[in-house]
């Protein structure tokens, strides 16, 4: 696996023209120069400049438009999506979340039977405007039964919506808003979606509640006519709409996490590798091997993970929804690993890291911000313990090996995925056992292994009783050991798929090691646990086994060797 290099791209899997539509946005981006790009950040300028370059080359309406609604190639092809994701952000979070606001309001259009507005929409796009997704307010947050915003039905049957929102990225210039609310009727309210457009007079835009490049709207409709035309979709319809756009949408967080930490490894290694002090270079000191080694393998890694769900989410269907595991994941673990990067490396290059010049100025807030989108990563937990129990101990050996899954096509089934808060309890995973297996003979992963067979033990022997399961911070922690069982297994997937080099992927296992150490520690210390649990953690406590010359190797080989690889442009 290797880091994007904007200086020698590969996208030699994309069709021309999703290849030629990266390449041209990198010679954006690198003709701009970074002095513009933090300029730009610094002053807090709206994007204008980047809005028009996809308008002009089609960007949003290339990636963004299903198959059946603009060109004849037109497609919703996740792979290319996500190599679009790790660009953006790799240049700056603010041309990331325009993108990202964009596709989470066109998703339930996307995913609604209206047709009209679907072609309306197309043609939107194919113009170069830009979309919102409004579901959030002021006083509820993301709680859909909270919502306040309503949609009421006339005698002659059009509709008036009245309402707030808050929190709505791209609120100021999205030509559709897909808003969600209640619809009042004589007889009882059900959930909706509509469409509202933020150029309206009864559409009234009240602030931008961040300082930043973006505009995260607070805006309020009142007395806004709706039609019949305007409706996306109501009831449940509308509920599993909010759900499932937000399903497959959280992965752009991952992929905008992984692009920050690329651009911020190159420029401290850079850095580093040019710095001398107490006669040796920066790179040379223990500490630092370590720190770069510890972040160049939790980056390796969320690559891996983010890669082989996206295959997991290119090939799902109503009888294989394993995605709804590794889709929140992505958005979870792959963006609070990245936070770990970013940390490791300003640890090594310290002040330099808050220099105004410098990408990683940019890198230090921004990825502290992506856990907190789309979801908590408490939230995102939480749905992921839910399928703890048939992970480990309901196991379904039928299901089939998933390919690599990289090939141009369109991705129907997200917007037929149906209830995505049902049913959880019947999705089944295949042997996480097995894959681990054909790894066993790395020293790390045998001893992830090890502990993995003790943490399971602590689920069958000694579980949570109710009152710990009552306590949040120690089910979360219950959590993170279990994901990163999950995160492992996709991991190695990936690896054998990819040709990953051995000696990387031991190290990987290295950090996780100590990872699930660390994560068996803090329930250990917890006041409530007893005596039979405290004997299973304490099967988890593992040393991860070293090896010098292999990793002077790979320090050498794959970290060492990025020092001046890239650099971006003045």
């Amino acid at each position: 696996m290797k880091l994007l290099n904007p200086n020698k791209p590969d996208y030699s899997f994309l069709d021309e023209k999703s290849r030629n539509l990266m390449l041209k946005t990198i010679e954006y981006f690198e003709n701009r120069g970074k002095s513009k790009l933090l300029d730009d950040d610094h002053n807090k300028v709206w994007y204008s400049e980047f809005l028009e370059f996809q308008k002009k080359e089609k960007a949003f309406s290339i990636l963004m438009t299903p198959k059946g609604y603009g060109e004849s190639d037109s497609r919703w092809d996740s792979t290319r999506i996500m190599e679009f994701n790790n660009l953006l952000g790799f240049y700056g979070l603010a041309y990331w979340y325009t993108w990202q606001v964009s596709m989470l309001g066109l998703s339930p259009i996307w995913i609604s039977k209206n047709e009209t507005l679907k072609k309306r929409t197309a043609k939107l796009l194919e113009d170069g405007e830009i979309f919102a997704f409004g579901l959030s307010e002021k006083e509820h947050g993301a709680d859909l039964i909270g919502s306040d915003m309503m949609l009421t039905k006339n005698p002659d049957g059009s509709y008036t919506a009245n309402g707030d929102k808050f929190y709505i990225g791209n609120g100021n210039k999205a030509a559709i808003v897909s808003t969600f609310g209640k619809l009042k009727t004589d007889r009882r309210e059900e959930f909706v979606f509509f469409a509202v457009d933020s150029r309206h007079k009864n559409y009234n835009l009240v602030q931008n509640i961040v300082t930043s490049q973006n505009y995260v709207a607070e805006f309020q409709v009142k007395d806004y006519p709706i039609t019949e035309e305007d409706i996306l979709s109501v009831g449940r319809e509308a509920w599993d709409t909010s759900l499932s756009t937000i399903a497959f949408c959280k992965v752009n967080l991952g992929w905008g996490s992984i692009g920050i930490c690329e651009h911020a490894f190159y420029e401290s290694i850079t850095h580093a590798s040019k710095r001398r002090l107490f006669n040796q270079y920066v790179t040379e000191f223990t500490q630092v091997k370590q720190l770069f080694m510890d972040a160049y393998c939790r980056l390796i890694a969320m690559k891996h993970f983010a890669y082989r769900a996206n295959d997991y989410m290119r090939t799902a269907s109503d009888k294989d929804k394993r995605y709804l595991l590794f889709n929140p994941m992505v958005k979870m673990k792959v963006t609070t690993q990245g936070q770990d990067v970013v940390g490791h490396l300003w640890d090594i290059i310290a002040a330099k890291g808050l220099n105004k010049d410098q990408y990683f100025e940019m890198a230090i807030r921004d990825i502290q911000m992506l856990p907190k989108l789309e979801g908590t990563v408490h939230v995102n937990m939480v749905l992921v313990l839910r399928f703890m129990k048939n992970f480990f101990f309901d196991k379904d050996i039928s299901l089939p090996k998933i390919p690599m899954s990289r090939e141009a096509k369109d991705d129907t089934y997200l917007f037929n995925q149906g209830a995505t808060t049902k049913g959880f309890d019947k999705i089944k995973f295949h042997d996480y056992e097995e894959v681990y297996k054909e790894f066993a003979n790395l020293p790390n992963v045998k001893t992830f292994i090890e502990q993995t067979k003790s943490f399971k033990d602590f689920l069958e022997f000694a579980y949570p009783d109710n009152s710990q399961r009552e306590d949040i911070d120690f089910m979360l922690t219950i959590g993170e050991m279990f994901t990163l069982v999950a995160y492992g297994m996709l991991v190695l997937e990936n690896a054998k798929l990819d040709k990953e080099d051995m000696d990387v992927v031991n190290l990987i296992f290295d950090v996780f090691v100590r990872d699930f150490t660390k994560y068996a520690s803090i329930v250990y210390s917890k006041a409530s646990v007893h005596e039979t649990q405290q004997k299973h953690l304490l099967g988890i406590f593992k040393k991860s086994t070293p090896n010098k010359e292999k990793f002077d190797k790979v320090y050498n080989d794959y970290i060492l060797s990025l020092a001046g690889v890239y650099e971006m442009k003045a």
